[in-house]
Formats: C-alpha cells, sequence, structure tokens
C-alpha cells in the first residue's frame, strides 16, 4: 500500500496509538483501565463515536474478549491492560490466541520513563517485561516517544497479520500516554506477499497424488481462508478432509468427505498419501502415535518453521489457498486417482454410530446442534462435553467453532465467547462449559449485562473436574485431590447480576429452553445438571489404538 503523507499533528501519546488505531480499521478495543494507561483509554474514551470499547472484570477477560473477536472474524482483535500484573494476567489468554494463530495486539504500560530499567520497585514494575512479551508472540516493541507510535502500530500490525498470523504486543512508560508532541500518522503497511509457488514440489506432489490408493488431507487454522480450494481439492483426489480443532468446518461436516476425527481413524490405517494443509498435524505422533506402511507426507504451510518440523516427501511453502489450487491443477493434468466412495461412506456413517456411546454428552450436543443456527457459533471449553464436541458436533462453516487450541486452556470458554458476541452481535453464539472452567470467568456475567452482549451460555454442573476426576479414579486408585467440586447454585448466582437463568437436567428439557434463550434479547445462562462421574469418557476416540503391525 501506498504510504500516503500527513501533516503533522500535537497530540498525546494515547491519542496517537488511537488515532493509529484508526488508520488500521480497528472499531472495537477491550480494556481494563488502570493508572499507568489512563492516558490510552482517556483517548478511547473521547473517539468512543468510532471506537467501541468493552470494559471487563479481569485482565484476563479483556484478552480472551480480543481472542475471541479476532479468531471468529478473522480480524484483529485489540485489547490493553496495565502492565506488571494486569499483562501477566491476560497471558494465558495472549499464549492461547498466538497457539490459534489469531492476529491480536496487547496494549500495555510500564513504569515511568525517569524509573525504567532502575529496580526501584515502582507500581506494577515487571523485570524484563518487553522480553516476556516477545517470548508469548510474534513480536514486541517499547515505544519512547509518541511520534513513535504511528511507525510502531503499522509494524504490529503488519507483523501480526503477515504469514502465520499471531499475537504482537506495544508498552509505552506510564508518562509516554499523557505526553504531547507533534505526531504524523503512518498509512498501513502492505504485507508481505505469501512466497511464489513452487511448481516442481507441485508436480512432486502430484505423482504422489495420482499414484495414490487411499489418498487423505488434514487441514488445520491455516486452511480457514481456503475453504473453496480445499474443497476442490478432495473432490478432485476423492479423499477425505480431516480436521481435529482448528479447521473444523474448513470442508462442513454435512459434506460426505468432510470427516471428523473420529471418522478419520477408521481409515487412517490403510492411508497412503496424506496432504497437511494449514495444521500442525498433531494426529500423526501426538493423537494417534501410529504411522501407517509406506505413508508419503506433503504439506502446504506458509510458516517455513512449520514445515521443518515433521519430516516430509514434499513440502510445499505456500499460502493454503493457492497451494491447494496449484496442486488440484497438477492432479487434473496427471489423472485423478480411483475414487473409494462407499468406503468413504461407510467409515462415516459408521463412526457417526460408534460415538454415540459417549452419553450423555452427545446427546446434548445434538440439541445444541438442531437449536443453533447453521452460521451460529459454537465456543467449547475443557469438559466432557467440550472434548466431545471435538468429534460429536458437526460444524458447517470456517471460523463458527472456536477453540483454546492446542493449549488446552481451562476457563478460556466463557470470556472467549463474549468477544466472539461482540464481534457478531447479530449471530447465535453459545458458550458451552463445565463448572470448574465457567468459575474461572464467572463475573463476566456483569460484564454481558453491561455491554448488552446476549450470549447463550451453558454450563454443564458434574460438580467436578471432570477429566481429573476420572484420571484419579481409574489411573490412582481413587486417591481424589482437588476434583470434586462444591459450587453455587448457579441459577442464583446468575440472577444476582441481572442474567436470567434456567436450570434443566436432560437433553429433551433443554431444547425449548435453548430455543427460547437464542431469541432473547438479553444474556441466558442454562444450567445443566449431571451426576458426578456419570458421563461417558470421550477418549477412546481423541486417542485410539490402532492395530499393531
Amino acid at each position: 500500500m501506498k504510504n500516503i503523507p500527513t501533516p503533522a499533528t500535537r497530540m498525546t501519546g494515547g491519542d496517537a496509538i488511537v488515532e493509529s488505531l484508526k488508520v488500521h480499521g480497528v472499531d472495537t478495543v477491550f480494556a481494563l483501565p488502570g493508572a499507568q494507561i489512563y492516558g490510552l483509554t482517556d483517548a478511547l474514551a473521547r473517539n468512543s463515536d468510532s471506537i467501541r470499547t468493552f470494559g471487563a472484570r479481569h485482565e484476563q477477560t479483556s484478552a480472551y474478549m480480543a481472542f475471541g473477536y479476532a479468531r471468529s472474524s478473522g480480524k484483529p482483535g485489540v485489547f490493553t491492560v496495565v502492565p506488571g500484573p494486569g499483562i501477566l494476567n491476560a497471558s494465558a489468554a495472549m499464549l492461547t490466541a498466538h497457539g490459534c494463530n489469531a492476529p491480536v495486539l496487547a496494549l500495555t504500560g510500564d513504569v515511568m520513563s525517569g524509573f525504567k530499567d532502575r529496580g526501584r520497585g515502582q507500581l506494577h514494575e515487571l523485570p524484563r517485561q518487553l522480553e516476556i512479551l516477545q517470548s508469548i508472540g510474534k513480536w514486541a516493541a517499547h515505544i519512547e516517544q509518541p511520534a513513535d507510535a504511528p511507525w510502531q502500530v503499522a509494524q504490529a500490525f503488519q507483523k501480526m497479520q503477515s504469514g502465520r498470523p499471531g499475537v504482537v504486543s506495544l508498552q509505552a512508560s506510564w508518562d509516554y500516554f499523557t505526553q504531547a508532541a507533534a505526531v504524523r500518522l503512518q498509512q498501513p503497511l502492505a504485507l508481505p506477499e505469501p512466497p511464489p509457488v513452487d511448481s516442481d514440489a507441485v508436480d512432486r506432489a502430484a505423482k504422489l497424488l495420482s499414484a495414490a490408493s487411499a489418498p487423505m488431507i488434514f487441514v488445520g487454522s491455516g486452511a480457514l481462508e481456503a475453504s473453496v480450494e480445499v474443497r476442490q481439492l478432495a473432490e478432485v483426489l476423492g479423499a477425505p478432509v480431516v480436521s481435529f480443532r482448528g479447521g473444523r468446518g474448513v470442508v462442513s461436516d454435512d459434506h460426505r468427505l468432510g470427516f471428523t476425527v473420529a471418522a478419520g481413524a477408521r481409515l487412517w490405517p490403510r492411508t497412503d498419501v496424506v496432504v497437511v494443509i494449514g495444521s500442525r498435524f498433531e494426529l500423526l505422533d501426538i493423537r494417534w502415535r501410529h504411522r501407517p506402511a509406506g505413508l508419503k507426507l506433503i504439506r502446504i504451510d506458509i510458516d517455513p518453521a512449520e514445515v521443518r518440523r515433521i519430516p516430509a516427501e514434499v513440502n510445499l511453502l505456500a499460502d493454503a489457498a493457492e497451494g491447494a489450487s496449484a496442486l488440484t491443477q497438477a492432479v487434473l493434468r496427471l489423472g485423478s486417482p480411483a475414487h473409494r466412495d462407499v468406503e468413504i461412506a461407510d467409515a462415516k456413517a459408521t463412526a457417526e454410530q460408534e460415538i454415540q456411546c459417549v452419553q450423555p454428552q452427545l446427546d446434548y450436543l445434538r440439541v445444541i446442534r438442531e437449536v443453533l443456527p447453521r452460521d451460529g457459533f459454537f465456543v467449547e471449553e475443557i469438559s466432557q462435553v467440550g472434548f466431545t464436541s471435538i468429534f460429536g458436533f458437526p460444524i458447517y462453516q470456517p471460523r463458527t467453532l472456536v477453540t483454546s487450541g492446542h493449549q488446552g486452556t481451562l476457563g478460556f470458554g466463557f470470556p472467549t465467547a463474549l468477544g466472539v458476541k461482540a464481534a457478531h452481535p447479530d449471530k447465535a453464539v453459545v458458550s458451552i462449559c463445565g463448572d470448574g472452567g465457567f468459575m474461572f470467568a464467572a463475573q463476566e456475567l456483569a460484564t454481558a449485562v453491561q455491554y448488552k452482549l446476549n450470549l447463550v451460555t451453558i454450563v454443564f454442573n458434574n460438580n467436578a473436574f471432570g477429566n481429573v476426576y476420572r484420571d484419579q479414579q481409574e489411573s490412582f486408585a481413587g486417591r481424589l485431590l482437588g476434583s470434586e467440586l462444591v459450587n453455587p447454585d448457579f441459577v442464583r448466582f446468575a440472577e444476582s447480576f441481572g442474567v436470567q437463568a434456567l436450570r434443566v437436567d436432560t437433553p429433551a428439557a433443554l431444547k425449548p429452553v435453548l430455543e427460547r434463550a437464542f431469541a432473547a434479547d438479553r444474556p441466558i445462562l442454562i444450567e445443566v445438571t449431571i451426576p458426578r462421574g456419570s458421563d461417558s469418557s470421550p477418549w477412546k476416540f481423541l486417542h485410539p489404538t490402532f492395530p499393531t503391525r
């Protein structure tokens, strides 16, 4: 993008950042004000006609809301909190966002410039804070002067959206935000062009695929913007497309080639060529831990570091859409492999029957899927229902499932769902939580009420950290420690915040309640009671056992 010079204007450091956010199209910020960033939050208050600012009751929630906003929309999420304990509180959400390749900008303060790096113990001082921020995400920088802010904000947006998206951070000293100076705004910097598609690598991959008898495609977050191209490749190959978490919806689960991990596992032992697009492919050596004899691996990824992490026959460094499209055309030139429609359909149908043993989670998820609109958003949580949803909740469109990815961050779900709702006020959004995870951020019911975020939250209450409880029972002779929970009355708790709340104990009872909840114009909480220890284990579908060779 051509840089258009702008006249210098006298403004504070806080204004310099806010005006730079506006240049980059930001219209939503999540914030928890505090002394070190007063100048920034005041600038946001004076620009409330162009930037919505959502407050929160915890710094972690501000960051999770930015993550939910970014993950569900694909647009940058921005949050601001105080330094030291504030940014450390937010760090779990930052780590989650970075692990999920979500473009998130963290804005924070630092001690007064005259005290920087002197170790005098000024309020919220965190030694080597910038180094910590650099270790969490892709990039971090310290803004010294208001005149520097536009350029560094532009750099932050360029870096967080280039190649593999991720988290970036900017910090500035306490006094910076109210200091005034002449500032010239900076237009957005152009994003680097994706690497050119290597035609030789494409040809090698196409030859492997044309000769394949049982190809399979795996997709992750890097394929979210390549839905059409991935589907075309799958249809040419007659190959199922498997997604674990991040790539759910790239190919719809109601497409004949859209596969969950439960269905994919049935075909995995016979698979001979795999195409992995925009995915860490943790199924290979972390989840499934079985490599079929003679398996050939093709990887398409825009991150050069990623393609080196697992040895492959062909590494194609490319944008997911461009790489998949080039591979489709090359296969068409050489000739597609023989399709195996009956085998694929049988595997999908059999898996659907097999997973029905995971109860009552599957029955509750079926009700939610029946009521949630096709374009509605489903935000999972680290819980028995959340684990089951990985293979038991159909997803039809990219980005409509929001997860914590490989971080598996307990307690992320409810606050993240608030950010999803802020990004999509006219869409249905449901947050499914376990009782333990919900209590990490239960106070944010106040945020939902204050900002009229009509989120539907379902709390599955089994009075336990269910997975820990099962593991302690089965693997540690029933020696229980910290896994049994004593909870509040969730209905009365929610009502004390002004949230309408209801309680059900069967899937049949949930359906009419959920229908009314999605039609409401206010936040709703539904408690689902489940006896402790009564929910079935979903793990045999997440860590299946394969026959040994």
